[in-house]
């Protein structure tokens, strides 16, 4: 029995996350919500960038503090492993939708495009960021990333191993496509307002300050593959015409 709670558990966060993921498209987008990013402003302008830079703040220190080994370290102590990527899914799902209730939409336009061959590059660009966030995660194990395959192997009765260092596809090009699609799809967008602005700007202060961390931890778990594949691979942006080197596998951070 205490093993098919554990599974349902984890599946149940899962379809959580599922549910905020696509909210968070929408959110953006401005598309389907109830309640966007661009909705009608509320309150006064310093009341709302003080909010909404803390809900950034949360989700940011939420999604970092927990993916850090020293703390799962000491979480393990309190909830049992094959439940602890679930149990972050589950505090990840939290920020998200306290983001969504208590964003304050601020008015302002940074910047709109008219053209519409312009708004449609655009649009086609934020689709295209959500598409590489989507596909990163299957390439580096997509189950493993949410906590389905933890749980499913503790339903099994087997033990849960580390999954193996490896460069799929655009991992060979930059160490972190992961957040490039997500960088993409919080930045394209033909209409930039304020509050879109602060958005794009607290999440990509959040990718910049979190990567010396992650990959500092992935060096200490890898050791010599993972120094020698940061070495050889840039960390963001791709050297398209750099020729073919010999490199160590790469992974992408739970961060």
């Amino acid at each position: 029995m205490k093993r098919i709670l554990v599974f349902a558990y984890g599946v149940i966060n899962y379809a959580v996350f599922l549910g905020t993921f696509l909210y968070l498209a929408g959110f953006l987008g401005n598309f389907v919500v109830p309640k966007a990013i661009d909705s009608p402003a509320e309150g006064p302008l310093a009341v709302a960038l003080l909010v909404n830079f803390s809900l950034v703040a949360v989700f940011g220190l939420q999604h970092s503090v927990m993916a850090r080994p020293t703390f799962k370290r000491w979480w393990t102590r309190f909830v049992p492993e094959p439940m602890e990527r679930s149990t972050y899914v589950l505090f990840t799902n939290a920020a998200l939708i306290l983001l969504y209730w208590q964003w304050r939409p601020m008015g302002g336009t940074v910047w709109y495009v008219e053209n519409p061959y312009g708004q449609a590059a655009l649009y086609s660009l934020f689709a295209i960021g959500w598409l590489i966030v989507l596909v990163t995660t299957f390439l580096i194990n997509h189950f493993d990333l949410f906590g389905l395959r933890q749980v499913w192997l503790y339903l099994l009765g087997k033990p849960y191993t580390p999954l193996k260092f490896k460069t799929p596809g655009p991992y060979r090009m930059v160490r972190h496509p992961l957040y490039i699609g997500w960088m993409i799809a919080f930045w394209a967008t033909p209409t930039m307002t304020v509050a879109h602005l602060v958005f794009a700007v607290g999440m990509t202060a959040y990718i910049l300050i979190a990567i010396p961390f992650e990959e500092r931890n992935l060096v200490e778990f890898h050791g010599d593959s993972y120094a020698k594949y940061r070495r050889n691979v840039p960390k963001l942006m791709p050297a398209v015409f750099r020729k073919s080197a010999e490199m160590g596998p790469a992974v992408e951070s739970s961060t």
